[in-house]
């Protein structure tokens, strides 16, 4: 690990499991590196979720634009009312007030996820990708 004043490197699995320290284990694994990485203007997190799995929650954002890349596996995310197959390098452009979540096929799902940071601007939505 270096660090200067005009950069920083983190590894992002030694990062904390935010998933697990919030009782989502079984889901995978939700690393954020913003404080972690000291960003000012740049949102990132990794995100892991086990096979066959979806998360437990979706999200969406009042002002922030995120963009969303498979680095491996395959699966399923829902926006607002669309379901669409993703798969390895796919990037997935999420506008601001679209609710969003991920479903993991059977060899799982490896996303990195970039945005404006912009803290206080989600809102987490129960109950919301029902069958």
């Amino acid at each position: 690990m270096a660090h200067a004043s005009r950069y920083t490197i983190r590894k992002l699995t030694e990062l904390e499991d935010m998933a697990a320290k919030h009782g989502y284990s079984q889901m995978g694994e939700s690393r954020f590196a913003n404080s972690e990485l000291e960003t000012e203007q740049t949102g990132l997190s990794h995100q892991r979720l086990q096979p066959n799995v979806r998360q437990p929650f979706a999200h969406k954002h009042g002002s922030a634009e995120e963009v969303y890349i498979v680095l491996s596996g395959a699966g399923r995310v829902k926006l607002d009312d669309d379901v669409v197959e993703v798969s390895e390098l796919d990037a997935i452009r999420v506008a601001p007030g679209v609710t969003r979540a991920f479903e993991a096929g059977g060899a799982g799902l490896e996303l990195l996820v970039f945005g404006p940071r912009r803290d206080g601007d989600a809102e987490l939505v129960q109950g919301w990708w029902l069958d």
